[in-house]
């Protein structure tokens, strides 16, 4: 079955499930296929608990009208995306860079969404799944959207960009991480280059870190038709500065021509979340959303997920930043770290994910980086962190073994940043702090 002729049924039932614990009434079930599970398989089931036609690309399992039978059930979500795509005219912002998209296109939102009905990825749904299941919750309400595009492989981006179709486009930076996919940093700056590749190819707008000079180089190479600069320096369409970081965020920012900066109070930690905040503004002032509004719905953002999040408890102050982590982001995180103001600081890091043959040296740097700043202690978590073992410093192999230290030897008073791989499940030693 063809995407167009899909459509009147995901128009007749637009609500979609891929999963039969979360079935929604009269949707539309997509029977996906993983590793160690065939969707085909729980059609029925899906059809049982609610949902009105399934898709599904194995015919055996197709008993009567109500299973949809496609060639191949992903390609079809991803079609049947692209499709509805092609019936919007909305614009579209498409997010993607190494550290900081979530955050970014949380901050975005929070501005757009002051004048507009604006629609953003839910959570990090921001791969070859989540980006189709975003754009098909577009609705003729929608008036901005903004999508969330992860990868760790080249060409995923890509292949993305030709889903969402984005109108406008962000990179936030580019940085060492997902290396075993990417293959070299070299093959990094490829894959997120794919969205500045669709921009310049699709006439769009690029939000640009102008003082970033890799991004800087990207942006240059591609020659995008229309470029609104944000940053640090004069000469920037935004230029901001942080005012204050003790722990949360004051921010500065006017527009090139204005004579007044405007000082945006925000919820968020850490000085590498500026550029986050500024890029923010740069979208809202470039669809006309007045100042005022940019700093209540930056004021207002509020982090979860553990990224850039403070967390108070009985004992400590905790800087929860453990969603995810790679060499760029633990280097910004310690380097915020020293500039914040605490009788007694404890660094707690736990391994990097995904570094392949980099891994070794990267973990090094890290510990040669933390070596440098002055704190009350400084504890390692992880086999990949454990191989280095420095004077000066606290080892653990597995987050249990750090868990039962700090049992053992309680950590009060202090600002404690926690940093680590989402796999290294750093969730485990908050209430031990």
């Amino acid at each position: 079955m063809e995407p167009a002729l899909l459509y009147p049924y995901f128009l007749e039932h637009p609500a979609i499930s891929t999963d039969t614990r979360n079935i929604q009434p009269n949707s539309l079930f997509f029977a996906l296929k993983g590793e160690n599970f065939n969707g085909n398989a729980f059609a029925g089931e899906a059809l049982e608990k609610g949902a009105r036609y399934a898709v599904i690309d194995e015919p055996q399992y197709q008993t009567d009208e109500r299973f949809l039978l496609v060639a191949d059930v992903l390609t079809a979500l991803q079609e049947l995306a692209r499709h509805h795509r092609h019936q919007l005219r909305i614009p579209i912002v498409g997010i993607t860079g190494t550290n900081g998209k979530t955050t970014t296109k949380e901050l975005i939102h929070a501005v757009l969404s002051q004048q507009f009905n604006t629609l953003a990825t839910t959570g990090n749904l921001n791969n070859h799944i989540g980006v189709p299941l975003t754009m098909l919750a577009i609705t003729e309400q929608t008036e901005i959207a903004i999508i969330e595009m992860g990868a760790n492989h080249v060409g995923e981006i890509a292949l993305l960009c030709g889903i969402a179709q984005p109108t406008h486009g962000l990179i936030t930076n580019v940085g060492k991480a997902h290396l075993e996919g990417f293959g070299s940093f070299e093959g990094v700056k490829k894959a997120k280059g794919e969205l500045y590749d669709y921009l310049a190819t699709h006439n769009g707008t690029l939000f640009l870190q102008n003082d970033n000079p890799l991004l800087h180089e990207m942006a240059a190479a591609r020659r995008v038709p229309q470029v609104v600069t944000y940053g640090f320096s004069v000469g920037n369409d935004v230029v901001g500065e942080l005012v204050s970081a003790d722990p949360l965020l004051n921010v500065s920012w006017k527009l090139q021509a204005a004579a007044t900066p405007h000082i945006t109070p925000t919820q968020l930690t850490g000085s590498y979340n500026t550029e986050n905040i500024l890029a923010a503004v740069c979208v809202g002032q470039h669809f006309n959303v007045p100042p005022a509004k940019i700093n209540r719905g930056i004021a207002e953002y509020t982090p979860k997920n553990n990224r850039s999040q403070l967390t108070k408890t009985e004992h400590n102050t905790i800087i929860c930043d453990y969603y995810n982590a790679n060499a760029t982001s633990m280097a910004a995180a310690l380097d915020n770290l020293r500039m914040l103001k605490a009788e007694r600081k404890v660094v707690i890091l736990g391994d990097m994910f995904e570094l392949g043959a980099e891994s070794h040296t990267e973990h090094h740097q890290v510990v040669q980086h933390a070596l440098s700043l002055e704190v009350y202690r400084l504890i390692f978590v992880g086999e990949a962190f454990f191989e280095h073992c420095f004077a000066g410093a606290e080892f653990y192999k597995t987050t249990a073994e750090a868990q039962a230290m700090l049992q053992q030897q309680p950590i009060t008073d202090a600002l404690v940043l926690l940093k680590a791989s989402r796999g290294m499940a750093f969730e485990q030693l908050v209430s031990y702090l």
